[in-house]
């Protein structure tokens, strides 16, 4: 995979169909450029401002829930960058991913959970981009979803 000018080309070839750029649920904006970084309110799984999936891992959902509620949130993290940037060719590198997922108290795959965002990630920027990744179970989120993603991206003039 090349490393220029091609993440929207690479969204395209994988079909991905980005929804509208996610707007705040309180008193903040989404995105945030200080320099090269570019900083994101936490992403969470919402399609049209409503959440798609409610509840806990482990408890009321199981992984593959939790993968498609990650991998919606990474989509929302896409659009926003979109929005905010123009053009996803534009991210030079993933600087950070946290994924915080509300969870049980027995539930451990979080790791597995995750990847739903860093296999995205990497399919749409390449591998040489990957982020350093930091997973944290939770006991609830925002409005009882059950993932929230923290990025921080870097980005080309």
């Amino acid at each position: 995979m090349d490393g220029q000018g091609g993440a929207d080309r690479r969204l395209q070839e994988l079909g991905i169909q980005l929804p509208a750029a996610p707007t705040p649920f309180g008193t903040y904006v989404e995105t945030v450029q200080s320099g090269n970084l570019l900083f994101f309110s936490g992403m969470l799984p919402v399609i049209d401002h409503k959440p798609k999936y409610l509840g806990r891992l482990g408890k009321e959902l199981d992984i593959e829930a939790g993968r498609d509620a990650a991998y919606t949130a990474a989509l929302n993290v896409l659009a926003a960058a979109k929005k905010h940037l123009g053009s996803l060719d534009r991210v030079t590198r993933i600087v950070r991913l946290g994924v915080f997922i509300a969870t049980s108290g027995d539930f451990f795959d979080q790791p597995r959970v995750a990847d739903a965002v860093s296999e995205l990630f990497r399919d749409i920027f390449g591998i040489e981009k990957t982020s350093v990744r930091l997973i944290i179970g939770v006991a609830s989120l925002p409005l009882g979803m059950p993932i929230e993603l923290e990025v921080i991206f870097e980005v080309a003039d």
